[in-house]
């Protein structure tokens, strides 16, 4: 009897995977609600500064960095299954060692220069997650999922994303409401680092269950156990055409593991999207977006609120994403975003030169943030995972994704400097970036709706050829 998809399957192991994504998130922004504890806990004791401040806050930036430039190292060697398995044990590392940076070296309540340096190389930990993590987990998911619902599936990771980051803002206000602030200053803060161990430790119980990938396994020569897999996944109608299609770009000379062996074009665009993805200014909207909204008039509770009516906005959009990207493609997605996001900077802009606070602005910053969350925010990670050829993935994914966290931490950094000079600059700069991401989307991304991963791959040794014939 001839064995049908099992879309069971495939979205149980999918849901296990973007478990990366919900602590991606939740790391990410775990840190807002114990910035002030640390600063009063560590920094204010020592007698140091907001240089010491913003480097201890920032510091898990470092460890994304990291984490994922030695992504392709891992899910190269490793494969990808047990690299997400070394994510999910260094977040359960950084969130003990967060919660309870004295352990076996110092003594509570007794803060110091060293004990500060721990709690950074503990959040550095966490951050080599959170790098191997956005690296691997849309690169797992890509490469288990069937080529008409892949979209979707690796959208879902940026839903995951983005969840994590509203469940641990629910989690922090829980665990400090009602409660002095002496008590989150001394205690507080380490039950919010702690929360993290929960799903860290599902993620990493749960990834025993799930397999590799057919695609990891098909390139060492594990074609037993690929094409197991592609049944479970696709049906035996399909499986074995498709392990016939892997087999066909992995049995290649050795020079197709070179990093340019499909021509430096795949991997430009790939890092572009990245680049892009970080300069129309996302995370300074997501990082400083109390303090935008504070800047602009509006009192602390209020701000608040409006930060909450934009990570609504964040969980709609990306739901949207999630049900259009394998119906209307990725490249009109992206276009549509980046004309979206376009107006909604430039209208933040225009506020701030006619110095015009009020309702208009949060419009455009919804404007902003829903075409953001509808297109770049999941279909970057969509395209870094389908883009590369089999052969080059691991290595040509931790590239753009340390391309994409040094983006990120060159625009977060700049940011309140930028804003001294001129808010409607700043935001207007921001604008101009969304312009161009549109002109590069046009001129370079290809579109992969509903091609498999081994047709991506074939377009772009088409595109090689072409290119040589030309000069």
């Amino acid at each position: 009897m001839k064995q049908k998809r099992n879309s069971l399957y495939i979205f149980s192991i999918t849901l296990v995977a973007a478990i990366g994504g919900l602590l991606f998130g939740y790391d990410t922004a775990v840190i807002s609600g114990t910035e002030k504890s640390i600063e009063a806990y560590l920094i204010e004791p020592l007698g140091l500064g907001s240089l010491a401040h913003g480097a201890t806050i920032s510091s898990a930036l470092i460890g994304c960095i990291i984490g994922g430039i030695v992504s392709g190292y891992f899910a190269s060697n490793f494969g990808r299954k047990y690299s997400l398995i070394v994510a999910a044990v260094l977040f359960l590392l950084s969130a003990l060692g967060s919660a309870y940076p004295e352990f076996l070296f110092f003594t509570k309540g007794e803060p110091s220069l060293p004990l500060l340096l721990m709690f950074n190389l503990y959040r550095i930990i966490g951050g080599i997650g959170v790098g191997l993590a956005s690296a691997i987990v849309p690169m797992y998911i890509g490469e288990i999922a069937p080529a008409d619902i892949r979209g979707r599936l690796v959208s879902f990771n940026q839903f995951m994303i983005i969840f994590g980051m509203l469940v641990v803002y629910f989690v922090n206000w829980g665990i400090a409401n009602g409660q002095s602030l002496e008590w989150i200053n001394n205690i507080g803060w380490r039950y919010m680092f702690a929360s993290e161990i929960v799903p860290a430790f599902l993620f990493c119980v749960f990834l025993l269950f799930v397999p590799e990938t057919p695609r990891y396994l098909a390139i060492k020569n594990q074609d037993d156990k690929a094409l197991n897999i592609l049944t479970k996944i696709n049906g035996s109608l399909e499986a074995e055409a498709i392990l016939s299609e892997i087999k066909q770009t992995v049995k290649v000379s050795i020079n197709s593991e070179k990093l340019f062996a499909y021509g430096k074009l795949v991997i430009v665009v790939g890092i572009m999207l990245s680049v892009f993805q970080q300069f129309v200014g996302i995370n300074v909207a997501l990082y400083y977006a109390p303090r935008i909204f504070e800047s602009m008039g509006a009192a602390k509770d209020a701000s608040m609120l409006q930060t909450i009516v934009m990570g609504l906005v964040n969980v709609i959009f990306t739901i949207v994403a999630i049900l259009t990207v394998d119906k209307w493609g990725r490249k009109p997605l992206l276009t549509i975003g980046s004309i979206g996001m376009a107006i909604g900077m430039f209208g933040v802009a225009g506020m701030a030169f006619l110095n015009i606070i009020g309702i208009s602005t949060l419009i455009f910053i919804i404007i902003y943030t829903a075409a953001f969350m509808l297109s770049w925010g999941p279909i970057c990670w969509v395209l870094i995972s389908e883009i590369f050829p089999n052969r080059i993935r691991g290595q040509a994914v931790a590239i753009a994704v340390a391309a994409q966290w040094a983006a990120n931490y060159l625009i977060s950094s700049t940011y309140p400097m930028m804003m001294e000079y001129s808010s409607g600059l700043t935001y207007g700069f921001y604008g101009l970036m969304s312009v161009f991401s549109a002109l590069f989307v046009w001129k370079f991304v290809p579109e992969t709706k509903g091609k498999t991963l081994e047709q991506m791959e074939n377009e772009w040794k088409q595109t090689k050829v072409d290119h040589h014939e030309v000069v």
